[in-house]
């Protein structure tokens, strides 16, 4: 897949022929046109092709490469000003607006007038000036066999009425048009640097550290191992670890929150973040291409690829609906006077006129797109990644949410709150048996035991370590180098001891609990504790309050978890659980789930399986995981289990906005052809009508960025 930008896009319609004239196009396998950034994502290996396609669906749109975007960005107008962007426009229309007075004045002194040419003249020189381009299009157009668009409806429209001799009425029509076509083009731009202002998150340099020299370079020359500066007020250009300093960093642009973030030596930082005061000096660890900065403007401006099918029915239905419109103003400009005796063909002919005029479905096609893009974009500025409007959509029918607990409903910063000793062993003995046997584990519970012993561990006595996997750790060790022999020690959760047969006499203890056998002895258990997140009891009220259902999945033990739901007001809730019966779980309420979706939050890594299997895969406080980023369809940037809430409300709050733009416009649309049918409508009223629509609608659509 390759991504290119698209020039003199500015008809959402046009767009949809492109994407869908490239889609059929053999040697394609695979492309997705999004109108609101102007961009192209395709999988083909012969863009010439591609090109020629394009030409020929439309001529003035051009194909351009990812590294000409600062060539495209000074000439397609998005960083122009109002006037140089639109200077041509803006010239016809004025000059046709003259034309237009000067006409309407003298029109009665010349009517019946020898010099009644000159009333065409003047009047035929405006509607060519304002509509010159839309009747070449439209002619264009017809040539290739694509008749139905909004050129095509304005050039019949207005050549009827000419043919009717309503000139004056005519030009007005067609100036109304390229108005508010000039209307809506300014309000598309403005909703696609609102948009890209979103993710103006991008470094524009970095300063290389070589030979006690500095030089400013571009982020995508410098190479992983090198060595950057970055001072105060700068934003970090590439992800890397502190060597020198510390500081504050500003990480907003990441993950939506404002708090900044204290770093120290050998801490990890990731481009994008702002440093706020002092000088770091930064080991850079990924090149620009594979930083998290680049991951997530790649995801939130590849997003669109995977359309809502609400897209998909708007651009289906805008095939279908203005051929249908344009053959039902056709009969209704014969039917009525052929039917009915005394009606005039021409009154007939003017209703169905501006009928045409109102059908167009700019509004629709134009503003559901920029709707669910501002969507993505407004999400993205509150750390929340969704990577596609059709997983917008799926979070609006969320009837369902899983979540793991450790590290997503609590803290997982595991610290040993307790060590109880049994069969004579003492506890220090048991804390240091189990540090051994866990010191090559990474999984948190290690580290809280590891941290607790706080002792050199040699590895030499180590001889043997065999991980079972959803029960612990059996290991061969002997932790007194002078001694002889080694110890087999067992270090794991109740059913660890069942499986080994080892006696002991408590199974259910509360909290998060290690059993440590020495020699098929048990010699006692460590208990670990965890706290919950701040917002973790929150999210589940609020949750409630949406009345999404929540339940938990842990493989921590049922005493434990039921400690943990209790808190949090989870009233379903299993324990004890592998990777794999997670899977089995989410299975099953998929298959249980009729009217709804099911949603899995996880952290991303440890829980990727059931992530990639539920109906919506959450990874949370996944900053800077390559895994998270991988395998979930959303992903929270953050340790806040309330983006959760957020990320649903977000999509709700889109897809409302987006429904509110298809009733107004479907609404006034059908209250305009009902006016003009029944000749209560003039030609004028008509287009001001569609172009307001429009305009109104795309007004509509950039508030889902706020």
């Amino acid at each position: 897949m390759k991504k290119y930008q698209l020039k003199n896009i500015d008809c959402a319609s046009c767009a949809a022929k492109i994407e869908d004239g490239l889609s059929k196009l053999e040697g394609v396998k695979s492309c997705s046109l999004n109108f609101a950034n102007s961009s192209l994502l395709i999988d083909t290996d012969n863009i010439e092709s591609v090109k020629k396609k394009i030409k020929d669906i439309e001529p003035e749109v051009e194909l351009i490469e990812e590294e000409d975007k600062k060539i495209l960005s000074s000439q397609n107008g998005i960083d122009l000003s109002l006037w140089r962007e639109n200077k041509t426009a803006i010239v016809k229309i004025v000059l046709t607006v003259l034309l237009l007075g000067a006409g309407l004045i003298f029109e009665k002194d010349i009517h019946n007038t020898p010099y009644r040419a000159l009333e065409y003249l003047i009047f035929l020189t405006a509607y060519l000036l304002s509509g010159w381009k839309v009747i070449v299009s439209a002619v264009k157009n017809i040539v290739k066999g694509q008749v139905f668009n909004e050129h095509f409806l304005m050039t019949i429209a207005t050549s009827g009425a000419i043919l009717i001799d309503a000139i004056p009425e005519a030009v007005t029509v067609m100036l109304f048009y390229v108005v508010g076509e000039l209307f809506q083009n300014i309000a598309v731009n403005r909703s696609r640097k609102s948009i890209k202002a979103l993710l103006e998150i991008k470094p524009d340099y970095a300063n290389l550290k070589n030979d006690g020299e500095v030089k400013r370079v571009s982020p995508e020359s410098v190479k992983v191992g090198e060595y950057i500066l970055v001072k105060a007020g700068e934003k970090i250009p590439l992800d890397g670890e502190i060597l020198e300093g510390n500081s504050f960093v500003d990480t907003s642009a990441l993950t939506g929150e404002s708090v900044p973030r204290k770093v120290k030596e050998k801490d990890i930082v990731l481009a994008g973040m702002i440093n706020q005061s002092g000088l770091l000096t930064i080991r850079v660890t990924k090149l620009f291409s594979e930083s998290s900065i680049s991951r997530i403007l790649e995801l939130v401006e590849n997003a669109s690829s995977k359309k809502a099918e609400t897209e998909k029915f708007i651009t289906t239905f805008a095939k279908y609906y203005t051929p249908v419109v344009v053959f039902g103003a056709l009969l209704l400009a014969v039917i009525p006077p052929l039917l009915f005796a005394g009606q005039i063909f021409t009154d007939w002919i003017y209703r169905a006129l501006v009928v045409l005029v109102i059908s167009c479905p700019c509004a629709l096609v134009i503003s559901i797109p920029l709707g669910y893009f501002g969507g993505i974009g407004g999400a993205s500025r509150r750390g929340i990644l969704v990577k596609g409007s059709n997983y917008l959509d799926a979070l609006t029918k969320i009837k369902t949410v899983v979540f793991d607990k450790t590290g997503t409903l609590t803290k997982g910063e595991f610290k040993v709150a307790e060590i109880v000793s049994a069969n004579g062993f003492k506890e220090e003995d048991i804390l240091k048996y189990a540090a051994y046997a866990e010191a090559n584990s990474s999984h948190p519970i290690a580290k809280s035991i590891l941290d607790a012993y706080n002792n050199k561990i040699s590895q030499i006595n180590i001889t043997e370590v065999n991980e079972i996997s959803g029960h612990g750790i059996k290991a061969k060790v002997n932790p007194d180098k002078y001694g002889t022999g080694s110890d087999e020690i067992l270090v794991g959760n109740d059913k660890l001891l069942h499986l080994e047969n080892i006696e002991h006499d408590k199974c259910n203890i509360e909290g998060t609990v290690v059993h440590v056998a020495v020699n098929k002895k048990y010699a006692g258990y460590i208990v670990i504790s965890d706290s919950l997140k701040d917002e973790a009891a929150e999210t589940i009220s609020e949750l409630n309050k949406l009345k999404v259902k929540t339940i938990m999945l842990t493989g921590d033990n049922k005493t434990a978890a039921e400690v943990y739901a209790n808190k949090l007001g989870i009233k379903e809730y299993y324990a004890e659980l592998l990777p794999e019966n997670k899977v089995e779980h989410i299975e099953k309420l998929l298959s249980a789930a009729h009217d709804g979706k099911v949603a899995f939050v996880g952290d991303g890594i440890n829980d990727a399986p059931v992530i990639a299997r539920a109906d919506v895969g959450i990874a949370m406080g996944a900053l800077g995981s390559d895994a998270a980023v991988e395998t979930a369809d959303v992903v929270l940037m953050t340790d806040s289990p309330m983006q959760v809430v957020h990320s649903i409300e977000i999509a709700k709050r889109t897809r409302r906005i987006v429904w509110q733009n298809i009733g107004f416009a479907m609404g006034v649309k059908l209250f305009f052809i009902l006016l003009g049918a029944f000749g209560v409508a003039t030609m004028w009223e008509a287009v001001f009508g569609d172009m307001g629509v429009a305009i109104i609608a795309i007004l509509n659509a950039m508030r889902v960025l706020k």
